[in-house]
Protein backbone atom coordinates (compact mmCIF):
# COMPACT_ATOMS: atom_id res chain seq x y z
CA UNK A 1 0.00 0.00 0.00
CA UNK A 2 0.96 4.15 -0.67
CA UNK A 3 -0.25 6.80 -1.10
CA UNK A 4 0.45 10.04 -2.81
CA UNK A 5 1.73 12.98 -1.30
CA UNK A 6 2.43 16.67 -2.39
CA UNK A 7 6.06 17.19 -0.34
CA UNK A 8 9.16 19.07 -0.47
CA UNK A 9 12.47 17.04 -0.51
CA UNK A 10 12.11 18.46 3.79
CA UNK A 11 9.03 17.28 3.91
CA UNK A 12 9.93 14.03 2.39
CA UNK A 13 13.02 13.86 4.72
CA UNK A 14 11.20 13.75 8.02
CA UNK A 15 8.19 11.77 6.84
CA UNK A 16 11.17 9.09 5.86
CA UNK A 17 12.12 9.96 9.97
CA UNK A 18 8.60 9.62 11.22
CA UNK A 19 8.44 5.93 9.88
CA UNK A 20 11.57 5.42 11.34
CA UNK A 21 11.10 6.55 14.38
CA UNK A 22 14.31 7.13 16.01
CA UNK A 23 14.75 6.81 19.53
CA UNK A 24 16.25 10.41 19.40
CA UNK A 25 16.52 13.32 17.06
CA UNK A 26 18.53 16.29 17.65
CA UNK A 27 17.66 19.58 16.31
CA UNK A 28 18.80 22.87 15.41
CA UNK A 29 17.56 24.90 12.43
CA UNK A 30 19.61 26.33 9.69
CA UNK A 31 18.59 27.73 6.12
CA UNK A 32 17.31 25.93 4.00
CA UNK A 33 17.65 22.65 6.32
CA UNK A 34 15.31 23.79 8.94
CA UNK A 35 11.99 22.71 7.82
CA UNK A 36 13.49 19.30 8.26
CA UNK A 37 13.69 19.44 12.00
CA UNK A 38 10.38 21.72 11.95
CA UNK A 39 7.84 18.85 10.69
CA UNK A 40 9.55 16.51 12.60
CA UNK A 41 8.76 18.47 15.93
CA UNK A 42 5.25 18.29 14.87
CA UNK A 43 5.27 14.77 14.86
CA UNK A 44 6.60 14.85 18.41
CA UNK A 45 4.30 17.49 18.99
CA UNK A 46 1.35 15.15 17.98
CA UNK A 47 2.06 12.21 18.81
CA UNK A 48 2.99 10.51 15.99
CA UNK A 49 6.77 9.29 16.98
CA UNK A 50 8.21 8.42 20.17
CA UNK A 51 11.27 9.87 19.64
CA UNK A 52 13.13 12.11 22.19
CA UNK A 53 14.05 15.92 20.35
CA UNK A 54 17.13 17.46 21.84
CA UNK A 55 17.21 20.92 20.97
CA UNK A 56 20.92 21.91 21.28
CA UNK A 57 22.96 25.47 20.93
CA UNK A 58 24.61 24.50 18.03
CA UNK A 59 25.62 21.95 15.19
CA UNK A 60 28.93 21.14 17.30
CA UNK A 61 26.04 19.89 20.02
CA UNK A 62 23.94 18.29 17.83
CA UNK A 63 26.66 15.79 16.00
CA UNK A 64 27.96 15.34 19.97
CA UNK A 65 24.48 14.58 21.20
CA UNK A 66 24.05 12.73 18.41
CA UNK A 67 27.30 10.62 18.60
CA UNK A 68 26.62 10.25 22.29
CA UNK A 69 22.93 8.82 21.42
CA UNK A 70 24.39 6.36 19.41
CA UNK A 71 27.42 5.09 21.19
CA UNK A 72 24.78 4.64 24.17
CA UNK A 73 22.40 2.11 21.94
CA UNK A 74 20.25 4.64 20.27
CA UNK A 75 19.13 5.11 16.76
CA UNK A 76 19.66 8.76 16.23
CA UNK A 77 19.44 11.52 13.44
CA UNK A 78 20.26 14.89 13.14
CA UNK A 79 20.12 17.26 9.73
CA UNK A 80 21.89 20.41 8.52
CA UNK A 81 23.38 22.52 5.70
CA UNK A 82 26.39 24.63 4.90
CA UNK A 83 28.07 26.60 7.98
CA UNK A 84 26.05 23.65 10.37
CA UNK A 85 28.27 21.04 8.65
CA UNK A 86 31.14 23.25 9.10
CA UNK A 87 30.83 23.80 12.43
CA UNK A 88 29.85 20.00 13.25
CA UNK A 89 33.57 19.69 11.58
CA UNK A 90 35.64 18.00 14.65
CA UNK A 91 32.91 15.60 15.44
CA UNK A 92 31.78 14.46 11.86
CA UNK A 93 35.30 13.59 11.36
CA UNK A 94 35.28 11.44 14.60
CA UNK A 95 31.89 9.88 14.01
CA UNK A 96 33.07 7.37 11.64
CA UNK A 97 36.32 6.16 13.42
CA UNK A 98 33.75 5.45 16.42
CA UNK A 99 31.83 2.92 13.70
CA UNK A 100 28.36 4.51 15.10
CA UNK A 101 25.68 4.06 12.16
CA UNK A 102 23.96 7.97 12.43
CA UNK A 103 22.06 8.96 9.33
CA UNK A 104 22.33 12.62 8.69
CA UNK A 105 20.56 14.23 5.55
CA UNK A 106 22.25 16.93 5.08
CA UNK A 107 20.55 20.30 2.45
CA UNK A 108 23.44 21.44 0.16
CA UNK A 109 24.28 25.10 0.23
CA UNK A 110 27.20 27.00 -0.24
CA UNK A 111 29.70 27.62 2.34
CA UNK A 112 30.78 31.04 3.42
CA UNK A 113 32.30 33.56 2.91
CA UNK A 114 30.76 35.47 1.46
CA UNK A 115 27.75 34.53 3.03
CA UNK A 116 24.80 32.55 0.54
CA UNK A 117 22.39 30.44 1.85
CA UNK A 118 21.50 29.08 -2.05
CA UNK A 119 22.76 25.60 -3.42
CA UNK A 120 26.11 24.21 -4.45
CA UNK A 121 27.75 21.48 -3.28
CA UNK A 122 30.91 22.55 -1.47
CA UNK A 123 29.67 21.66 2.33
CA UNK A 124 29.54 17.69 1.06
CA UNK A 125 32.41 17.95 -0.71
CA UNK A 126 34.55 19.05 1.91
CA UNK A 127 33.63 15.64 3.59
CA UNK A 128 34.86 12.89 1.02
CA UNK A 129 37.80 11.79 2.69
CA UNK A 130 36.59 11.49 6.40
CA UNK A 131 34.40 8.01 6.09
CA UNK A 132 31.12 8.62 5.80
CA UNK A 133 29.21 7.06 2.96
CA UNK A 134 27.73 9.37 0.94
CA UNK A 135 24.33 9.12 -1.09
CA UNK A 136 22.70 11.91 -3.71
CA UNK A 137 19.13 12.25 -4.46
CA UNK A 138 17.96 13.66 -7.87
CA UNK A 139 14.21 14.86 -6.04
CA UNK A 140 12.47 14.08 -2.84
CA UNK A 141 10.91 10.72 -4.04
CA UNK A 142 14.47 9.76 -4.08
CA UNK A 143 15.69 11.47 -0.63
CA UNK A 144 12.30 9.53 1.03
CA UNK A 145 13.54 6.56 -0.34
CA UNK A 146 17.59 6.64 0.39
CA UNK A 147 16.79 7.52 3.66
CA UNK A 148 14.87 4.70 4.73
CA UNK A 149 17.90 2.89 2.66
CA UNK A 150 20.30 4.45 4.39
CA UNK A 151 19.45 3.54 7.64
CA UNK A 152 19.62 -0.35 6.74
CA UNK A 153 22.98 0.61 5.41
CA UNK A 154 24.54 2.33 8.32
CA UNK A 155 22.99 -0.51 10.91
CA UNK A 156 24.47 -3.56 9.09
CA UNK A 157 26.74 -5.14 10.89
CA UNK A 158 29.13 -5.19 7.89
CA UNK A 159 28.97 -1.52 7.75
CA UNK A 160 28.92 0.63 11.11
CA UNK A 161 28.93 3.96 9.25
CA UNK A 162 27.63 7.11 9.51
CA UNK A 163 25.38 7.97 6.02
CA UNK A 164 25.24 11.51 4.61
CA UNK A 165 21.59 11.79 1.97
CA UNK A 166 22.29 14.83 0.16
CA UNK A 167 19.90 16.89 -1.61
CA UNK A 168 19.67 20.58 -3.00
CA UNK A 169 19.00 23.65 -1.27
CA UNK A 170 15.86 24.88 -1.62
CA UNK A 171 15.57 23.14 -5.55
CA UNK A 172 14.78 20.17 -3.74
CA UNK A 173 14.14 21.00 -0.29
CA UNK A 174 11.72 23.75 -0.70
CA UNK A 175 9.82 22.40 -3.97
CA UNK A 176 6.85 20.56 -3.69
CA UNK A 177 6.49 17.43 -5.86
CA UNK A 178 4.48 14.58 -5.76
CA UNK A 179 5.97 11.87 -3.46
CA UNK A 180 4.75 7.66 -2.77
CA UNK A 181 4.86 7.25 0.37
CA UNK A 182 4.58 3.68 1.69
CA UNK A 183 2.79 2.07 4.72
CA UNK A 184 3.83 2.75 7.99
CA UNK A 185 3.75 -1.17 8.81
CA UNK A 186 5.38 -2.33 5.77
CA UNK A 187 8.14 0.47 5.96
CA UNK A 188 8.65 -0.63 10.07
CA UNK A 189 9.31 -3.76 8.75
CA UNK A 190 12.16 -3.11 6.38
CA UNK A 191 13.88 -0.75 8.83
CA UNK A 192 13.63 -3.11 12.10
CA UNK A 193 14.68 -2.16 15.39
CA UNK A 194 18.72 -1.11 15.92
CA UNK A 195 20.22 -3.91 17.89
CA UNK A 196 23.78 -3.16 18.73
CA UNK A 197 26.27 -5.66 19.57
CA UNK A 198 28.21 -3.27 21.81
CA UNK A 199 26.43 0.27 23.21
CA UNK A 200 27.43 1.98 26.33
CA UNK A 201 24.14 1.13 28.50
CA UNK A 202 25.03 -2.46 28.45
CA UNK A 203 26.67 -2.41 31.96
CA UNK A 204 27.40 -6.61 32.10
CA UNK A 205 29.62 -6.24 28.99
CA UNK A 206 31.76 -2.30 29.31
CA UNK A 207 33.63 -1.09 26.64
CA UNK A 208 35.44 2.22 25.72
CA UNK A 209 34.23 4.41 22.62
CA UNK A 210 36.65 6.89 21.61
CA UNK A 211 40.03 5.53 23.16
CA UNK A 212 43.71 7.11 22.77
CA UNK A 213 44.87 4.59 20.09
CA UNK A 214 49.04 5.32 19.42
CA UNK A 215 51.15 4.18 16.48
CA UNK A 216 50.58 0.41 17.67
CA UNK A 217 46.79 0.67 16.82
CA UNK A 218 45.88 3.73 15.43
CA UNK A 219 46.72 2.22 11.45
CA UNK A 220 44.89 -1.00 12.02
CA UNK A 221 41.55 0.96 13.41
CA UNK A 222 41.95 3.10 10.34
CA UNK A 223 42.31 -0.20 8.30
CA UNK A 224 39.08 -1.81 9.58
CA UNK A 225 37.04 1.59 8.95
CA UNK A 226 37.95 1.61 5.30
CA UNK A 227 37.31 -2.05 4.44
CA UNK A 228 34.31 -1.24 6.11
CA UNK A 229 33.56 1.58 3.24
CA UNK A 230 34.32 -0.57 0.79
CA UNK A 231 31.82 -3.28 2.40
CA UNK A 232 29.37 -0.57 1.96
CA UNK A 233 29.00 -0.88 -1.56
CA UNK A 234 27.67 -4.50 -1.95
CA UNK A 235 25.61 -3.78 0.68
CA UNK A 236 23.69 -1.19 -0.25
CA UNK A 237 22.80 -3.27 -3.47
CA UNK A 238 22.20 -5.85 -0.92
CA UNK A 239 19.35 -3.61 0.80
CA UNK A 240 18.52 -2.16 -2.20
CA UNK A 241 17.41 -5.13 -4.15
CA UNK A 242 15.21 -5.75 -0.65
CA UNK A 243 13.71 -2.30 -0.45
CA UNK A 244 12.37 -2.63 -4.48
CA UNK A 245 10.28 -5.22 -3.55
CA UNK A 246 8.01 -2.53 -1.58
CA UNK A 247 8.64 0.39 -3.98
CA UNK A 248 9.29 -1.20 -7.71
CA UNK A 249 12.40 0.83 -7.59
CA UNK A 250 16.19 0.01 -8.77
CA UNK A 251 18.50 1.33 -6.49
CA UNK A 252 21.86 1.25 -8.76
CA UNK A 253 25.26 3.00 -7.81
CA UNK A 254 24.64 5.22 -10.66
CA UNK A 255 21.57 6.13 -13.25
CA UNK A 256 21.86 5.71 -16.75
CA UNK A 257 19.72 7.64 -19.03
CA UNK A 258 20.07 6.74 -22.99
CA UNK A 259 23.70 6.40 -22.73
CA UNK A 260 23.78 2.40 -24.40
CA UNK A 261 24.91 4.40 -27.85
CA UNK A 262 25.79 7.89 -26.85
CA UNK A 263 28.46 9.38 -27.97
CA UNK A 264 28.44 12.21 -25.37
CA UNK A 265 27.85 12.01 -22.06
CA UNK A 266 27.13 14.15 -19.26
CA UNK A 267 27.56 13.48 -15.91
CA UNK A 268 26.20 15.10 -13.27
CA UNK A 269 24.44 14.99 -9.72
CA UNK A 270 21.12 15.86 -7.47
CA UNK A 271 18.75 17.88 -8.90
CA UNK A 272 20.70 19.15 -12.10
CA UNK A 273 20.32 15.73 -13.63
CA UNK A 274 16.51 16.10 -14.45
CA UNK A 275 17.38 18.97 -16.64
CA UNK A 276 20.24 17.45 -18.44
CA UNK A 277 17.69 14.65 -19.08
CA UNK A 278 15.20 17.23 -20.78
CA UNK A 279 18.24 18.01 -23.01
CA UNK A 280 19.49 14.84 -23.82
CA UNK A 281 15.44 14.05 -25.01
CA UNK A 282 15.11 17.27 -26.87
CA UNK A 283 18.59 16.40 -29.02
CA UNK A 284 18.19 13.02 -29.38
CA UNK A 285 14.85 13.94 -31.24
CA UNK A 286 17.62 15.91 -33.28
CA UNK A 287 19.59 13.17 -34.06
CA UNK A 288 22.23 13.87 -32.15
CA UNK A 289 23.04 11.15 -29.48
CA UNK A 290 23.49 11.96 -26.08
CA UNK A 291 23.26 10.66 -22.84
CA UNK A 292 23.65 11.36 -19.07
CA UNK A 293 24.61 9.35 -15.94
CA UNK A 294 23.84 10.72 -12.15
CA UNK A 295 25.87 9.25 -9.71
CA UNK A 296 24.09 8.24 -6.73
CA UNK A 297 25.91 6.60 -4.32
CA UNK A 298 29.27 8.57 -4.25
CA UNK A 299 31.18 6.58 -0.94
CA UNK A 300 32.18 4.57 -1.55
CA UNK A 301 32.38 4.79 -5.17
CA UNK A 302 32.12 2.52 -7.87
CA UNK A 303 35.15 3.07 -10.14
CA UNK A 304 34.98 -0.06 -12.05
CA UNK A 305 31.09 -0.19 -12.65
CA UNK A 306 31.54 3.88 -13.84
CA UNK A 307 34.76 2.82 -16.19
CA UNK A 308 32.41 0.19 -17.95
CA UNK A 309 29.28 2.49 -18.32
CA UNK A 310 31.56 5.31 -19.93
CA UNK A 311 34.02 2.77 -22.30
CA UNK A 312 32.42 3.07 -25.46
CA UNK A 313 31.75 6.83 -25.33
CA UNK A 314 34.21 9.37 -27.34
CA UNK A 315 33.17 12.16 -24.93
CA UNK A 316 32.79 12.49 -21.93
CA UNK A 317 31.55 16.31 -19.66
CA UNK A 318 31.24 15.98 -16.09
CA UNK A 319 29.41 18.72 -14.34
CA UNK A 320 30.57 20.21 -10.43
CA UNK A 321 28.83 22.15 -8.62
CA UNK A 322 31.76 23.10 -6.35
CA UNK A 323 35.28 24.16 -6.68
CA UNK A 324 38.31 22.50 -5.54
CA UNK A 325 40.82 24.94 -4.88
CA UNK A 326 43.96 24.64 -6.22
CA UNK A 327 42.55 21.09 -7.70
CA UNK A 328 40.76 19.41 -10.22
CA UNK A 329 36.60 19.76 -9.42
CA UNK A 330 35.64 16.52 -6.67
CA UNK A 331 33.24 14.30 -10.01
CA UNK A 332 35.68 15.02 -12.32
CA UNK A 333 38.27 13.82 -10.50
CA UNK A 334 37.16 10.52 -9.50
CA UNK A 335 35.51 10.80 -13.10
CA UNK A 336 38.97 10.87 -14.42
CA UNK A 337 40.23 8.17 -11.91
CA UNK A 338 37.86 5.78 -13.23
CA UNK A 339 38.80 6.10 -17.02
CA UNK A 340 42.58 5.70 -16.07
CA UNK A 341 42.78 2.25 -16.93
CA UNK A 342 41.37 2.13 -20.40
CA UNK A 343 42.77 1.73 -22.94
CA UNK A 344 40.56 3.71 -24.87
CA UNK A 345 39.61 6.51 -23.38
CA UNK A 346 36.90 9.02 -23.84
CA UNK A 347 37.98 12.32 -23.79
CA UNK A 348 36.88 14.09 -20.94
CA UNK A 349 36.15 17.93 -19.78
CA UNK A 350 35.38 19.63 -16.15
CA UNK A 351 32.13 21.90 -16.23
CA UNK A 352 31.98 23.90 -12.66
CA UNK A 353 28.61 25.77 -12.60
CA UNK A 354 25.74 26.89 -10.11
CA UNK A 355 27.95 28.29 -7.35
CA UNK A 356 25.87 30.30 -4.78
CA UNK A 357 22.96 28.98 -6.39
CA UNK A 358 23.18 30.36 -9.74
CA UNK A 359 20.49 28.77 -11.98
CA UNK A 360 22.21 26.18 -14.90
CA UNK A 361 20.09 26.64 -18.40
CA UNK A 362 19.26 24.24 -20.86
CA UNK A 363 20.81 26.21 -23.29
CA UNK A 364 24.09 26.03 -21.15
CA UNK A 365 24.02 22.31 -21.25
CA UNK A 366 23.50 22.17 -25.09
CA UNK A 367 26.46 24.68 -25.28
CA UNK A 368 28.52 21.58 -23.08
CA UNK A 369 26.82 19.04 -25.45
CA UNK A 370 27.72 20.59 -28.58
CA UNK A 371 31.51 21.06 -27.09
CA UNK A 372 31.59 17.21 -26.27
CA UNK A 373 29.84 16.21 -29.87
CA UNK A 374 32.15 18.43 -31.48
CA UNK A 375 35.74 17.38 -29.57
CA UNK A 376 36.46 20.78 -28.58
CA UNK A 377 37.98 19.54 -25.56
CA UNK A 378 41.03 20.41 -22.83
CA UNK A 379 40.74 17.49 -20.63
CA UNK A 380 43.35 19.85 -18.49
CA UNK A 381 41.33 22.94 -18.21
CA UNK A 382 38.44 23.64 -16.38
CA UNK A 383 35.24 25.55 -17.89
CA UNK A 384 32.87 27.45 -16.38
CA UNK A 385 29.11 27.56 -17.07
CA UNK A 386 26.97 30.53 -16.68
CA UNK A 387 30.30 32.53 -14.99
CA UNK A 388 29.66 36.53 -15.96
CA UNK A 389 32.93 38.32 -17.59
Amino acid sequence: MSNLQPLTGAQAAAEAMRQINPDVVIAYPITPQTPIVEHFAEFVANGLVDSETIPVESEHSAMSAAVGASAAGARAMCATSSQGLALMWEIVAATPGLRLPIVMPLVNRALSAPINIHCDHSDVMGTLTIGWVQIFCENAQEVYEHILLALRLAEDERVLLPVMVNQDGFITSHAVEPVRIYDDAVVKKFVGERKPKRYLLDVDHPYTVGPLALPDYYFEIKKQQEDAIYAAKSVYSEIGKELSKITNRSYPYFEEYKTSDAESIIIAINSTAGTVKDVVDEMRDEGKKVGMIKPILFRPFPYAEMREALKNASSVGVFDRSIAYGAYAPLYSEIRNALYDLQKKPMIQSYVYGLGGRDIFKSEIRTAFNELLEGKIDSNLQRYLGLRG
